[in-house]
């Protein structure tokens, strides 16, 4: 893998800026984080080198001077929202990161339970973590936020929330996801902070987009294609360039919110330390890119990997037209096609000379590896065994797991298991060959290359099912397919 990003001077330059943002405030720095503290598989995809807990090294250079904070919004309880990429709800995402954070050397304070409005569930959420020994705090609904500036900054506003009570200079404050009210904790808190004497500020750290990159850079377009649910637009920055005459680059939200955040920072301090919400960020990652083409090119890949990722969620029913087309238009402005993903095109060359669905792998040193369907194997378990074979050295000629083997585990999953599909998935596979591999020496050679699958991109020419593509995410693997439904028989449970 070719790296664009240096992830040593990145955790140098980063807890470094941060530790001179506290200073510039008296006793306390709230910082809300955008994006995921850890687990940031599309910042590790699109900049090549950066490690997905590379923001959580960062901080723990600062560990005995952070308290995180993690909120949560009492409707996404009520809704019981699924974080997509880990398919858990909101509620229970809390818990997970509670126990990683801890267990990471992190001081959890506490949990916020944002846009409370007296919901039953909430309530019981409540209990349920302070039953658990976690401390739990209600913000309150405010009609007319963020708009009604008046009535916000008073005590029929932020006063009317309940103080969260911190102990460390840096309070990070995270949420599973995105509008769950991070920014309305911070400012209630630089509030009531405000009222009991206590010198304290707000700062933001946003990941994406990256402020001192060309506006149109793939990285800048690829998170808008990250993020085509939310209908995020970079923009240019107008009051950055208003005060500094200088470039910047921002998202939509944080440049139309700006005025009103203005008007809240007169109203707690008198004046407003930023002149832009460029200002109130701290990222540092423009400035650890070493390799400007490297991630180029990630971007690239990622953005075709969004649209593909789109077009099965539209076909399955579960996003718009307008996300699609969004991502189309990224493509246009990123001089793009899917014939850009060397997979993709392998996969379909091998399906048009077969007749049946295809898969293909592009590994690490650029080779293609290609597979089809058979009466014994799905397309994703062909292909891990054919990308096995080639970096084992094996000749692909040689059948690793005999057929022998095969059939009485269709007869099970057939005869047996009621399924409807013979075909052996990825993951029995993988069973079969770890099986054999006990006395069989070519077995255990390719079971030792499965590593080296972390980061090959592969393509199906139809829709996988959940436990292939679950088996692609465990090892690593970035997986699209073309947006074809296999016919699927309805089974009924009697």
């Amino acid at each position: 893998m070719k790296y664009g990003f240096d992830n040593s001077k990145y955790l140098k330059i980063q807890s470094e800026h941060i530790r001179e943002r506290i200073s510039r405030f008296g006793d306390k720095l709230y910082m809300e984080f955008g994006g995921k503290l850890f687990d940031d598989n599309h910042a590790s995809r699109v900049l090549p080198g950066f490690e997905p807990d590379s923001k959580l090294q960062m901080l723990q250079q600062m560990v005995n001077d952070i308290e995180i904070v993690i909120v949560i919004s009492a409707v996404d309880i009520e809704k019981n929202k699924i974080r997509g990429d880990l398919g858990i709800s909101y509620d229970m995402d809390v818990l997970r990161l509670h126990s990683e954070f801890e267990s990471r050397g992190f001081l959890v304070g506490s949990v916020v339970v944002t846009h409370y409005n007296g919901q039953a569930s909430a309530d019981s959420y409540r209990s349920k973590l302070e039953r658990m020994g976690i401390k739990v705090y209600f913000h309150h609904t405010i009609e007319g936020y963020p708009n009604n500036v008046a009535l916000i900054d008073s005590d029929e506003g932020f006063g009317r929330n309940d103080y969260v009570e911190t102990s460390r200079p840096l309070v990070v404050v995270t949420a599973p996801g995105p509008g769950s009210g991070k920014m309305a904790v911070c400012l209630s808190q630089l509030y009531q902070d405000f009222k009991r004497g206590v010198k304290a500020g707000y700062a933001k750290f946003e990941t994406f987009p990256i402020w001192d990159l060309p506006l149109k850079h793939p990285l800048n377009l690829a998170y808008e294609a990250a993020t085509a649910d939310l209908n995020d637009v970079n923009m240019i920055d107008p009051f950055h360039l208003d005060a500094y005459g200088k470039m910047a680059v921002n998202y939509n939200r944080d440049i139309e919110i700006f005025p009103v955040l203005n008007a809240l920072f007169e109203g707690i301090y008198g004046e407003n330390p930023y002149k832009s919400p460029t200002d109130m960020g701290v990222n540092m990652i423009g400035s650890c890119i070493a390799d400007d083409e490297v991630c180029r090119e990630a971007a690239r890949q990622e953005i075709i990997r969004r649209y593909y990722d789109t077009l099965c969620k539209f076909a399955e029913g579960n996003c718009s037209e307008s996300e699609v087309n969004k991502i189309s238009l990224l493509m246009q402005q990123a001089k793009i096609t899917t014939a850009d993903r060397k997979c993709t095109v392998a996969a379909r060359e091998r399906a048009e000379k077969s007749g049946v669905i295809s898969a293909a792998m592009e590994l690490q040193n650029g080779t293609l590896i290609s597979a089809e369907n058979s009466v014994l194997l799905g397309p994703s378990a062909a292909l891990i065994l054919n990308a096995t074979k080639e970096l084992a050295g094996i000749d692909h000629a040689v059948k690793l797991i005999p057929q022998e083997m095969i059939e009485p585990i269709q007869e099970m999953k057939v005869s047996f298991l009621h399924g409807h599909n013979p075909r052996l998935h990825a993951d029995e596979v993988l069973v079969a060959l770890s099986m054999l591999s006990v006395k069989d020496e070519m077995c255990r050679r390719a079971i030792n290359c499965l590593p080296q699958l972390k980061g090959c991109q592969v393509h199906c020419t139809a829709m996988l099912s959940e436990v292939d593509r679950k088996t692609f995410k465990k090892l690593g693997c970035s997986l699209t397919c073309d947006p074809v439904q296999r016919k699927k028989k309805v089974e009924v449970t009697r």
